[in-house]
């Protein structure tokens, strides 16, 4: 756990929006417009890596469902 890790006391949230991006927000505050509650809470060390695990794949849902329908065109 790093220094930053000790001196933030503030509880965090992950929350996702529609393109299925994530990011971490201050529990205590109302999600900015878009995004929504991911279903994980803790410091940030604990969110980041949940983020970590979850979000593999970086590119956003609209990018990855034009190439996949791109794949497609190409197959038929």
């Amino acid at each position: 756990m790093g220094t930053e890790d000790l001196e933030d006391k503030t509880i965090y949230k992950v929350v996702v929006n529609h393109e299925e991006q994530y990011s971490i927000w201050p529990v205590d505050r109302e999600n900015a417009l878009g995004w929504k509650d991911a279903g994980k809470s803790g410091s940030k060390t604990e969110c980041l890596e949940y983020i970590k695990e979850v979000w593999t794949d970086m590119r956003p849902l609209s990018l990855r469902k034009k190439m996949e329908e791109a794949a497609q065109d190409t197959t038929t």
